[in-house]
């Protein structure tokens, strides 16, 4: 049975393996594999993931056996409109279809709605296959982005939304 939990600083361990994990087959077919390897280190390393934690972000991890198969990061994006942002989302590519990921959207969604949300944002690469995955989920292009993230890389999005 996969039990969801939300984590503690003392998994960034294990959010940094998920990534690393799953980053390379999520996007090897689009990016280089210097973008992945940049990005990771941005995104993902120890003080990037510990200041997430004390600026109140949270995240979940799905787990199955004692094994963490993937995590979910949200937090506040504007508390005036309350627009939260799910900044990360990953499950391990074998359980793909085992409904992993519909379960960590789920529970985002639920204690988004329980802390009065009103939407919940994402960016997606244009060319990931969970675009198909997150508008399934009710969530709509709301706009498409480029963004340079240093490095001479790029991150084509789109910016993704879900009124709740």
């Amino acid at each position: 049975m996969i039990v969801l939990r939300r984590a503690k600083e003392q998994d960034i361990e294990s959010i940094q393996d998920l990534a690393n994990r799953t980053w390379y087959v999520t996007y090897g077919d689009y990016l280089s594999v210097e973008q992945i390897d940049y990005m990771l280190d941005k995104m993902y390393n120890k003080g990037e993931l510990l200041s997430q934690f004390k600026e109140g972000y949270i995240f979940l991890m799905a787990e199955e056996d004692g094994i963490d198969l993937g995590f979910a990061g949200f937090s506040v994006l504007d508390s005036a409109t309350g627009t939260y942002k799910l900044h990360k989302l990953y499950v391990l590519p074998e359980t793909h279809g085992r409904g992993v990921g519909k379960l960590l959207m789920n529970e985002v969604v639920n204690l988004v709605k329980r802390a009065d949300g009103a939407f919940l944002q994402l960016s997606v690469n244009r060319n990931n296959k969970a675009a198909k995955f997150y508008k399934k989920a009710g969530f709509i292009v709301k706009e498409t982005i480029d963004i340079d993230i240093g490095n001479g890389f790029l991150m084509n999005d789109y910016i993704m939304e879900k009124a709740l």
